[in-house]
């Protein structure tokens, strides 16, 4: 008989049980158990597992926020929303649950290798979130980066009234070339060149790749903050702790190439690591200098230098900057969010309002 839980801590679900539903996933328990150490604002966590008998079966992390919905909006939602709030401040937020993390790269739903049942055990899950959600008073439920690829997923989750919606693809680039002269021969005449004649405009910058940000954690929480200014998508607000939490809690499998003027940090990367994957994280650089010294692209070089000199065969740059990842031979791998409200009418408000709810800053040619 299948059994459903909802943990508020990773930790009272523990490493074997999570993992078991999670084979070779580089965001697994320690990096989850890195978030939730973290202390982001604004964040209340939820883990959910399926087992039966004792073993575990499927699981997923969640979390509950108030989510304005202009986090994803082009320019002129953004305005006629903050004129809305003009008359009604709490207009466009809502209290969210949503399966998933703000710091992860997809949902994060796993299901343990030879489970049978794979939808049984999905619609289970979602069943025993959206009771958790209904329990702490959340009204709105979303799948936060929702894989395409994902049918049962999917059924599942309109079977339950989810309306999709397209989300922020992830940027892949297959390293399927000897080396850095066999990368750059892909790229195009006026690109490459230009690539050339960026590195040599970056050549002061000293280059260090670090297992931990030891000395430097108020610097780069000043260069994340930086950053974070120039994005227009703002939902999670990181902190020191993130930084370092992933660093020391995933040890090898965690790297920061750290940029350096003199001595001064003007950028760093966090990175992911597996056999296979080298993962993105976060690129933070300082506002001036760090695109003064084409600090982007040099790092974008010396990510694909690491893939060739560790053997990995992809390099995921995550979401956002789509135009410059494209010209630089990346493709990009779909993803969908499915939300629903608990009121069937205001579900179907949000239904007629969802193209307006996201925002799509390049068509996704050549996805997966």
């Amino acid at each position: 008989m299948l059994e459903t839980r909802v943990a508020t801590s990773i930790h009272e679900i523990g490493r074997d049980a999570w993992d078991a539903c999670f084979p070779g996933r580089l965001e697994g328990f320690d990096y989850l158990a890195a978030i939730e150490a973290a202390g982001l604002a604004g964040f209340r966590w939820r883990y959910v597992l399926v087992s039966e008998a004792g073993q575990p079966l499927a699981a997923a992390p969640g979390f509950l926020t108030d989510y304005s919905l202009d986090t994803t909006l082009t320019d002129a939602g953004r305005r006629l929303v903050a004129a809305t709030r003009r008359l009604a401040p709490r207009a466009f937020t809502l209290s969210l649950a949503s399966l998933g993390s703000p710091c992860t790269e997809d949902i994060c739903l796993g299901v343990a290798a030879g489970a049978p049942r794979r939808a049984e055990l999905i619609g289970r899950l979602l069943a025993a979130f959206e009771e958790e959600a209904a329990a702490q008073g959340h009204w709105l439920l979303a799948l936060k980066d929702a894989p395409c690829d994902d049918g049962d997923l999917r059924a599942a989750a309109l079977a339950r009234g989810y309306q999709p919606t397209p989300g922020m693809p992830a940027a892949e680039l297959l390293i399927d070339f000897p080396d850095l002269d066999g990368y750059l021969a892909r790229l195009s005449h006026a690109t490459r060149k230009d690539m050339r004649r960026k590195l040599r405009r970056s050549a002061r910058v000293r280059m260090e790749v670090r297992q931990d940000l030891a000395g430097l954690e108020a610097r780069a929480v000043e260069l994340y903050r930086q950053t974070r200014a120039r994005s227009h998508l703002q939902f999670e607000d990181l902190t020191a702790a993130y930084f370092t939490g992933v660093l020391a809690r995933m040890g090898e499998r965690a790297l920061c190439p750290c940029y350096f003027l003199g001595d001064e940090l003007i950028g760093f990367n966090l990175l992911l690591q597996d056999g296979e994957t080298l993962l993105d994280k976060f690129f933070c650089m300082e506002s001036e200098r760090g695109p003064a010294h084409d600090l982007y692209f040099l790092s974008w070089l010396t990510n694909v230098g690491l893939c060739l000199e560790r053997g990995l065969t992809r390099y995921r740059s995550g979401q956002a900057g789509y135009a410059t990842k494209l010209r630089l031979g990346s493709r990009l791998v779909a993803a969908e969010m499915l939300f629903r409200h608990r009121r069937p009418l205001v579900n179907q408000a949000l239904r007629l309002a969802a193209p307006w709810l996201a925002d799509d800053p390049v068509p996704v040619r050549g996805a997966a």
